[in-house]
């Protein structure tokens, strides 16, 4: 009997621990490809290089224009204030309503489209959309003033391009005229 007993004690120990270490859990599969981020490595520094030759670009045009004094934007563009409003110190705020127009050039002076093409549009700030560059543009003016802008291409319809006029990494210029502020019930001051 104690025999019998020595022999189930043995088989109950082997079962435990034949169970606690048989149940590691499903192992996850190994990737059939590895990626190691060359690819994205690439990519970045393609267009760090592009911003750097169109940012020689636009430094040039900026020197050859010594008449006007062009002001950096924390976005990344330039521009300088073609009609200033000294009466007023308001800018576009998010929710207000902004009339406007503006055109848009190639840094080679090819129209692109004008500002009939575009018509007179009213934004709705940080509520629709705009390309990067001109969203940020718009909440620098002042009612009655209008402004040039030079756009890298990154902050302007970037590798896309519009799929009409605009193509694949084209930097551009755009007059901007902001012709009234609808200034939103909670911006009033």
């Amino acid at each position: 009997m104690f025999q019998k007993n020595k022999i189930a004690t043995y088989n109950l120990w082997l079962l435990i621990a034949s169970v606690m270490f048989s149940c590691g859990g499903p192992e996850p599969r190994r990737p059939v490809e590895v990626k190691s981020g060359s690819f994205f490595k690439a990519s970045v520094e393609r267009s760090k290089a592009l911003l750097a030759k169109e940012e020689k670009r636009i430094q040039e045009i900026i020197e050859n224009d010594s008449a006007n004094e062009y002001l950096h934007t924390a976005a990344g563009s330039w521009y300088r204030l073609d009609v200033a409003n000294e009466e007023t110190e308001y800018t576009p705020q998010p929710d207000d309503l902004v009339v406007m127009t503006y055109n848009l050039i190639g840094l080679n002076n090819d129209t692109i489209y004008t500002k009939d093409d575009i018509g007179v549009l009213t934004y709705k700030v940080d509520k629709q959309e705009l390309f990067p560059g001109l969203r940020n543009s718009v909440k620098l003016l002042k009612e009655g003033e209008t402004a040039t802008f030079l756009f890298p291409s990154s902050l302007a319809y970037g590798y896309h391009g519009d799929n009409e006029k605009i193509g694949v990494n084209v930097p551009i210029k755009a007059t901007l005229s902001i012709l009234k502020i609808e200034k939103h019930r909670d911006s009033i001051q």
